[in-house]
């Protein structure tokens, strides 16, 4: 199997994952992944619905976000996904929701703080927010790369819009955007009872460490 049919097949499923956490309604989000050594990138079709989603349905771009394989029209937001590809190397995945809590203080545009120590596990700051920009163009991408270069968040709240997470990979893009729903509706459920502790940055800092460099199967 190709490295293209692969990523075709593994669209498929972390698209099922967005569905599984709850980040995603009807058609809107999406999940892309680049093609290792290859100037290209495969993405969801646009509005195509979750349970029609096969991998001949997924679509392969180049990193002009132009359409270089696939029957479907790609996703509104592959100027962005494209963007993402030019300026970040690093980055293997991209993936965008409109995940309700996070999207609530992307509403507010306020960046949600790091008061968790999930939080500083897995994002090892605040997760920030974005400027507002318009869909269709690669304003949302200069956003996001603007936003998250040099930031230790692989997720950006885009102001009015909603969430961009970044990844080494597809399955890592997806997880941060899991994560980033679920401590973006813990700390908006905490400020409801009062003001969330503060963490020091020192404490963050080891978290983080930790998390990233010891924790888990090595």
């Amino acid at each position: 199997m190709s490295s293209v049919d692969q990523l075709r097949k593994d669209l498929v499923g972390l698209h099922d994952q967005l569905i599984r956490w709850g980040l995603v309604v009807w058609t809107a989000g999406n999940v892309s992944a680049r093609v290792p050594g290859e100037d290209l990138f495969v993405i969801k079709p646009s509005g195509v619905s979750y349970d029609e989603l096969t991998p001949e349905s997924m679509v392969v771009c180049d990193l002009d976000g132009q359409l270089v394989e696939g029957d479907f029209a790609p996703s509104s937001d592959t100027a962005a996904h494209a963007y993402v590809y030019r300026e970040m190397p690093e980055v293997g995945g991209v993936v965008h929701t409109h995940s309700t809590y996070a999207t609530a203080w992307a509403a507010r545009g306020e960046p949600v703080p790091c008061v968790l120590t999930a939080m500083a596990d897995e994002f090892g700051a605040e997760i920030p927010i974005g400027p507002f920009a318009l869909i269709g163009g690669d304003d949302i991408g200069k956003g996001i790369v603007a936003t998250l270069r040099g930031h230790r968040s692989p997720a950006v709240l885009m102001q009015n819009h909603g969430v961009f997470t970044i990844g080494k990979s597809a399955k890592a893009a997806v997880k941060a955007a899991v994560m980033c729903e679920d401590v973006a509706r813990t700390v908006h459920i905490a400020r409801q009872l009062g003001e969330p502790l503060p963490i020091a940055q020192s404490d963050i800092d080891k978290l983080y460490d930790r998390y990233q460099n010891v924790y888990g199967q090595r």
